[in-house]
């Protein structure tokens, strides 16, 4: 009974640390004086869903979601690569 209760305080706690992650991530987001900056962050908020996607795996117990995050991390890290390419392309 106590362990469920702790459990679901780590949980509680997890999920707040991840919202706050994906608020920050989301303001430099808008805020990034640069492009470089923009594209850090999604970077970032693309590690940040795929934290709170294994979180939710554990937390039911289904290791389903688990297949999303290898599609997510390919499809960002071609964006990453396309946008730095377009980038450092010469005028």
């Amino acid at each position: 009974m106590q362990d469920d209760l702790i459990e679901d305080m780590i949980f509680t706690i997890c999920y707040s640390l991840l919202a706050i992650s994906l608020a920050m991530t989301a303001w430099r987001l808008f805020q990034g004086p640069t492009a470089a900056d923009r594209i850090l962050a999604i970077d970032l908020l693309a590690v940040v869903t795929a934290a709170a996607v294994v979180l939710h795996a554990i937390d039911e117990g289904t290791p389903v979601f688990l297949d999303v995050i290898v599609v997510l991390g390919v499809i960002v890290f071609f964006g990453t690569v396309a946008l730095a390419r377009t980038l450092t392309r010469e005028p």
